[in-house]
């Protein structure tokens, strides 16, 4: 366990000089326009030449990280719920899912997490971490399929990783990957129909006139607009090549801590309940063959949300056969693997009462 938590830290620190990176980078595209900005604030520090360098950091890249970190989790949050359907559900709509939450919560030593169903015939489950809290996501086919005990464990191993706050990472991976995949488009999804055009168009209006200080030619010219667009365009160009580039760290990192925190969490919930035994008959169930669940064409369809969830086959696929949201930042080890692994567990387990 110790080993899973210096790889989450190190992927969480990972993860956030990524971020700076692309934070860094935005605001070197946009120097031109900020250079008003930083030398305001510089002129108010008492710090003398190192005024301008640490306006720098007190005007843009500081505010914008964390602008930027909190932006991610909460926005993965709300359009992850929102590819899979789920609504928050309170106590008296699933009580006995709130009261076996609370009492495996108390077990584990952490703070309950918000409860939601997701509309899906599908049995899944997966979680989802931000600075406000976590959110264990179930679907109905989930407690249509599984009871007692197997329930049980599978909400143990959600809170698993809460308890680990992997699910805290996985979240902030997922979100550059969709965005550059074109999956998440925070604009268009917070500003339906024509607002984001407007959005785009005041903007672009804004940069043009700010241009002035930057091109030695009249506003409004045509020599003007020309170099203007060309600026633009440079700017845009440089920005998505850059973006590409600081996205593909995330993948890695995502990957390469997926397998250890499945494994991490199938263990946990085994020793918080007591009984792999249990884990392991949930995991059969759901995963078993010849059952009518997702086809491995449809589990890779449902990239976006497949990582997070107990099992990789997701919700379910769009009505296309595509999803919405592509992201390939996890994988799950095989079935077979975790219920060995399990049975080892087990016999640990026995060993240690005998």
């Amino acid at each position: 366990m110790r080993t899973l938590t210096r790889r989450i830290l190190r992927t969480l620190v990972l993860l956030l000089a990524v971020d700076l990176a692309v934070v860094a980078t935005a605001a070197f595209l946009l120097t031109p326009w900020l250079v008003p900005v930083r030398d305001a604030v510089a002129a108010q520090l008492p710090f003398g030449d190192a005024s301008t360098r640490i306006a720098w950091w007190l005007a843009v890249l500081l505010p914008a990280l964390v602008a930027f970190v909190w932006a991610q989790l909460r926005y993965t949050r709300a359009q992850t719920m929102a590819e899979v359907d789920a609504r928050e559900v309170g106590p008296e709509a699933y009580p006995d899912l709130h009261e076996r939450v609370r009492r495996l919560a108390q077990l584990a030593d952490v703070e309950p997490p918000r409860l939601a169903v997701a509309d899906s015939a599908v049995p899944n489950s997966f979680a989802l971490g931000t600075l406000g809290g976590a959110t264990v996501v179930v679907s109905e086919g989930l407690l249509s399929a599984l009871d007692g005990d197997e329930l049980d464990a599978v909400l143990a191993h959600e809170l698993a990783h809460v308890a680990n706050r992997d699910a805290t990472v996985m979240t902030l991976a997922s979100f550059l990957p969709s965005l550059t995949d074109g999956g998440y488009d925070p604009l268009a999804d917070h500003l339906p129909g024509g607002g984001r055009y407007a959005v785009g168009a005041v903007a672009l209006v804004a940069a043009y006139a700010g241009s002035a200080r930057l091109l030695d030619a009249p506003l409004g010219s045509l020599s003007f607009t020309l170099g203007f667009l060309f600026l633009f365009a440079c700017t845009a160009l440089v920005g998505g090549v850059a973006l590409g580039a600081l996205t593909a760290p995330v993948v890695v990192l995502g990957r390469s801590l997926s397998r250890a925190r499945e494994f991490a969490a199938d263990r946990s919930a085994a020793r918080l309940t007591g009984d792999p035994a249990a884990l392991v008959r949930a995991l059969e169930a759901l995963d078993g063959s010849g059952d009518d669940r997702p086809t491995a064409d449809k589990r890779r369809a449902y990239a976006s949300v497949q990582g997070l969830c107990f099992l990789p086959h997701g919700f379910g696929a769009a009505s296309d056969g595509t999803s919405s949201v592509v992201t390939e930042t996890r994988s799950h080890p095989p079935t077979d693997e975790r219920i060995e692994r399990l049975r080892a567990v087990a016999r640990e387990i026995e060993a240690r009462s005998v």
